[in-house]
């Protein structure tokens, strides 16, 4: 495929190619729907079909939601917790510590109290006890009186920890979404469209989606034993899908079928601002608009996380299931300090990332492994996200403390992470670790690092047949003048984006940069000059250190092609476009 624009590398290091999409495919879009033509170029360079056109301008639950009993163990679990409902027994939720992790514990237990029922979340404690199921906390959860426990986000490879609760008479329901084995942990029910006797066909749902139907499931069961009326009114689970779109969101799946249509109706839900935390932590992140994809990966997601990561645990879930307003003024201002302070950590230990993989790696290195020394087991994620995106490759970050090593690792779309992990630890080379697609997480011994790093090369190596060449995909290019707010608004319209749907990418040829400075910490924000005329507003996030950005703040008037993508801009209410820079080159 020949570089877009001629951009054979660009002031990030990347080719540039223009999205593959059938031309007369998009022209059908336009003239068949009545939509504008870049409408069609954009859903056609999607995948999307003629039949699936509709469902996908339009996503709604209506049509996308499945009977939640197709799930494998789903009508056991349901069975099962809505008699501990009835005959008020404890429902304990273990839950993980990340964004997914902590809407997956709000929501079950909003759903649990708001039916009559009793409920306890476990949110362990990720410096001293790790992620999932650990023995001592289940049999802590026993001894409180709990008599089943939910695992949420976690618990399908917790083959010791959920025998030994088995063995203890604990009932162990596990709600999950990562890759699972042939072999499936002692409970009593396993639910998870990634088990390998499901149909594959929810394979892309978070954990809190999964919660989401199992919820669904508990309700009907509860409807049918006539457990509501007489003064006990049935909850309305739509009002929740905030805490749906959050966890779908910051999970990273792929925003495809269900996915689209729980963050298309949640973000409706999260503008009504009726979740107390949620609404506290919006007041905090500073945001005023309409609640889009971006503002809960990037504003909220972020802010939530800080708590499991630099801090405790639990203030996420604590923040989304409060009913306090004090208490959930309370809770963000804590979470917002926790990410300051996260901010800071992870700025720290990704110098020292990119300086290490920048030694050691080459251009057809299929994975980027960084490791060292005390690095905060919170920020690992993070950085080997940051790593990710900066070099358009799989890359894993380990923090290594007492000859152990913590990793956390984030992909790229189409070279499946998790599985490696997954085969990893079959191979005998993990302590433990799982995962899914984009992300996963491990535990190694430090003398077998460098055994790690080229067993999981070698595995995702042979997941790309032509390398992994750093390219930035572009759906088009577009004049200055061009980009106006009504094309924004017209482009929400094959929204929500993010993983699977990605934001349309443009270019502008040839703009010239009539002003720049620095904004905010480290943000380059400047104006760009079509050469027909018109202008436009840019910002380049976080750049002011990296070549992008000293190419913006010094361009001198030199022509330069610029990518990115087009956002709405709502500043002291006027409307109007600007772009998101996210990389630029000369012309050659």
């Amino acid at each position: 495929m020949s570089a877009f624009l001629g951009v054979e590398r660009s002031f990030n290091g990347r080719r540039w190619v223009l999205r593959d999409a059938d031309p007369r495919l998009a022209l059908t879009f336009s003239q068949r729907l009545r939509l504008p033509e870049i409408i069609g170029r954009v859903m056609a360079g999607r995948g999307i079909s003629l039949e699936g056109a509709e469902t996908y301008l339009n996503p709604s639950l209506r049509t996308d939601l499945p009977d939640p009993s197709r799930f494998k163990d789903m009508d056991i679990a349901a069975e099962r917790l809505a008699g501990a409902v009835m005959s008020g027994e404890l429902i304990a939720v273990f839950g993980d510590y990340d964004v997914d992790g902590a809407t997956s514990s709000a929501l079950l237990k909003r759903f649990v109290e708001s039916v009559g029922g009793r409920a306890r979340v476990y949110i362990p404690d990720r410096m001293t006890e790790g992620y999932g199921p650990n023995t001592p906390a289940l049999r802590k959860l026993k001894e409180e009186g709990a008599s089943v426990v939910v695992t949420v986000d976690c618990g399908t490879t917790a083959f010791d920890p959920l025998e030994d609760a088995a063995q203890q008479g604990l009932d162990v329901i596990v709600a999950d979404h990562h890759e699972a084995e042939p072999r499936l942990p002692k409970a009593l029910a396993v639910v998870n469209p990634n088990r390998i006797d499901e149909s594959g066909a929810f394979h892309h749902l978070a954990a809190v989606g999964v919660v989401f139907l199992l919820i669904v499931a508990i309700n009907r069961q509860l409807r049918a034993a006539g457990w509501f009326g007489q003064g006990r009114a049935e909850p309305d689970l739509m009002g929740w899908l905030d805490l749906v779109a959050l966890g779908t969101v910051c999970d990273v799946v792929p925003l495809q079928g269900l996915n689209r249509a729980f963050v298309t109706q949640g973000l409706k839900v999260m503008g009504r601002r009726a979740n107390l935390g949620l609404a506290a932590l919006a007041d905090i992140a500073k945001l005023s608009e309409k609640p889009g994809a971006w503002h809960a990966g990037y504003l909220l997601g972020p802010r939530i996380n800080a708590g499991g990561r630099v801090g405790a645990s639990d203030l996420g879930t604590r923040l989304l299931s409060t009913e306090d307003s004090f208490e959930a003024v309370e809770l963000a201002q804590k979470l917002d300090a926790l990410n300051k302070q996260r901010q800071e950590i992870e700025a720290a230990v990704l110098l020292e990332a990119i300086e290490q993989v920048e030694t050691t790696a080459s251009e057809d290195t299929p994975l980027l492994f960084a490791s060292g020394k005390n690095w905060h087991p919170g920020v690992i994620g993070i950085v080997a996200g940051r790593l990710k995106e900066r070099y358009a490759r799989p890359a894993c970050a380990i923090s290594i403390e007492n000859g152990v090593g913590k990793g956390s690792g984030r992909s790229v779309n189409g070279v499946d992470l998790g599985a490696a992990i997954i085969a990893a630890r079959q191979a005998g080379l993990l302590i433990n670790g799982g995962g899914h697609a984009m992300a996963a997480g491990f535990t190694v011994a430090e003398e077998r690092l460098a055994e790690l790093e080229l067993f999981l090369g070698e595995r995702l190596r042979l997941q790309s047949d032509a390398g992994l060449a750093p390219v930035l995909v572009f759906d088009g290019a577009v004049e200055p003048g061009g980009a106006t707010y009504d094309l924004v608004e017209t482009l929400e319209r094959c929204g929500p984006y993010g993983a699977g749907n990605d934001e349309p990418r443009f270019a502008l040829a040839g703009v010239r940069i009539a002003k720049a400075d620095i904004v905010g910490t480290g943000h380059v924000r400047c104006n760009l000059a079509g050469p027909g005329g018109g202008w436009l507003k840019a910002i380049a996030f976080k750049s002011v250190d990296s070549e992008l950005g000293h190419a913006l703040l010094s361009s001198k008037g030199e022509p330069l092609h610029i990518a990115g993508s087009l956002r709405a801009d709502t500043w002291q209410g006027r409307r109007s476009a600007q772009l998101v820079i996210e990389d630029a080159a000369r012309i050659s």
